[in-house]
């Protein structure tokens, strides 16, 4: 009886959006010919009026690019008005075929060749949205091995990263992957793939399983025959392919996201713009806070780990990255070193404390608090990264502590300078959609050259989003704190406290008053 009353307030919904639709529908050519005509309407009095607030300007920003609608459109074009209308009726209409399930669905590669690190077929999640033009594949992180020894520790301990033998049927998409506006306010409405990680090659691979060889590593054609498939899906229709990921699904987007423009634009598919989003993928080769032997994946350092990887995977890497650090192509792995030699429109998300970073850097927060030498480490990584990001214009880097960000479920509440991540990723679709608009671009994606953005960005739409303040967690919208051994959250000053840091000494080295330093940690300025 239960199912069936939320069937039938499905359906009551559904009625109710069909409803609006049509009054909208029915309202938007005389409402908008008053306005042609010179006259005032006073429902348009109450829209300016209510687009003076933050909140509601999201939403409306974020509803108008989830289907999109272009409303600048109407005053010259009301043909395109109603057209887009249109699509918007066809995106509501089949309600009756809308499941409650809104889950993405698993679909394993019909090029049965195309395999997991044990031979098992690679695969794809996938929830269609009929009517949207905008495509989200998404590239799952998870570290990865590098000779037969971590790779035989890493297929006893976490065999879904190396095997599809038990994939769920489903998975339930959070963050920018999420079909909920009230979650996802600008990519809701988006045709939603996740790629699991199988290949254990931060996506670069492309070696089969061989008699002499026990593992397969084929990250860059998994992603290659993904997209060839979902072509065949309506992606060759599409307007925009975001190819976004974490972790190591973020060091993946960035190695190849001109590979996948590429792709499109040779198979005739020009008018698909092709955006990166590489979230926590930002690593940097430098030198370690303790040297150890390379031993395992967590305490190796990252250079030695990706020289020794790229070997094992046979790993690629983009072909201008390539000529330009030939026999050392390992450097093409490190963000700073690749992203400059790039074609394709790249947004970077990265915490300037970044846990995985610290962890291959063997600084451990766990336990005892860490001593002066440590906390000075700290503090220099997050100013080496913060540096390195300096010519990114298309970034959000929140000074916390933390791994991971885009598909987490509290996303929306990270701010940098009061803005959030999904209003910033807003800001930069708009640019681009300008620089389309305004530009003629040979290819499918343009060039790095326009990504630089010769335009300023609009009033009010911050793209380049870093935080300033010099400390771990001094944002004060950062993830909670939890101390690791009881669980309990932690204020920041608790952490801070934790972490080793003395505010009378911190104070005196800045000739400040520590009551004012307390009070700028507690408010992140």
């Amino acid at each position: 009886m239960q199912s069936r009353g939320v069937v039938r307030s499905s359906a009551a919904l559904c009625a109710m959006r069909s409803c609006v639709l049509l009054l909208f529908i029915h309202m938007s050519a005389p409402m908008e010919a008053r306005k042609v005509r010179g006259g005032r309407a006073q429902t348009r009095r109450v829209q300016q009026q209510q687009l003076q607030t933050p909140a509601y300007r999201e939403r409306v920003e974020g509803a108008a690019e989830s289907f999109p609608l272009d409303f600048t459109a109407v005053e010259g074009n009301m043909d395109n008005f109603m057209v887009q209308i249109k699509n918007l009726a066809q995106s509501l209409y089949p309600c009756s075929a809308q499941k409650l399930d809104q889950d993405m669905k698993l679909h394993f590669l019909k090029n049965v060749s195309v395999t997991c690190n044990d031979g098992s077929p690679a695969g794809y999640y996938i929830k269609e949205s009929k009517g949207s033009k905008r495509w989200l594949l998404f590239l799952e992180g998870g570290w990865y091995c590098f000779n037969r020894q971590t790779c035989d520790s890493r297929y006893e301990t976490m065999r879904r990263l190396m095997s599809s033998t038990k994939w769920p049927p489903t998975r339930t998409g959070t963050g920018i992957l999420s079909p909920q506006p009230e979650e996802n306010p600008h990519w809701w409405n988006a045709n939603m793939v996740f790629i699991p990680y199988c290949s254990s090659d931060v996506w670069s691979g492309a070696t089969t399983k061989t008699e002499q060889s026990d593992y397969a590593f084929m990250g860059s054609l998994i992603i290659k025959e993904v997209v060839n498939e979902l072509l065949t899906k309506g992606l060759d229709n599409a307007k925009v392919l975001l190819l976004a990921g974490s972790s190591a699904g973020g060091t993946g987007v960035l190695l190849n996201v001109d590979q996948v423009a590429e792709q499109m634009e040779s198979q005739g598919h020009r008018g698909v713009q092709v955006r990166g989003l590489a979230d926590s993928g930002w690593f940097l080769d430098n030198k370690q806070y303790k040297f150890t032997d390379c031993l395992d994946t967590i305490s190796c350092a990252p250079t030695e780990a990706i020289k020794r990887g790229i070997r094992y995977w046979g790993g690629l890497v983009p072909e201008s990255c390539r000529q330009a650090h030939v026999g050392e192509e390992w450097n093409c792995f490190f963000g700073y070193k690749v992203y400059p030699t790039l074609k394709s429109p790249v947004f970077v998300v990265q915490w300037l404390f970044d846990e995985a970073q610290l962890t291959v850097d063997n600084i451990h927060l766990t336990g005892q608090p860490v001593h002066e030498g440590q906390w000075r480490y700290i503090q220099s990584l997050g100013q080496e990264l913060r540096s390195t990001l300096r010519d990114v214009p298309a970034m959000f880097a929140p000074a916390c502590l933390s791994h991971e960000l885009i598909t987490r479920s509290y996303w929306m509440d990270i701010q940098v300078k009061g803005t959030s991540l999904p209003r910033a990723l807003h800001c930069w679709d708009r640019s681009l959609q300008d620089i389309n608009n305004n530009t003629t671009i040979n290819g499918s994606h343009g060039n790095h050259n326009h990504q630089k953005h010769k335009t300023p960005p609009m009033r009010g739409c911050p793209l380049h989003l870093i935080d300033s303040c010099p400390w771990p967690h001094c944002n004060p919208s950062c993830p909670t704190i939890r101390d690791q051994l009881t669980g309990q959250e932690m204020s920041v000053i608790q952490f801070l406290k934790h972490m080793g840091f003395d505010v009378q000494k911190m104070a005196q080295q800045q000739g400040m008053d520590p009551r004012k330093l307390l009070g700028m940690l507690s408010n992140g300025n």
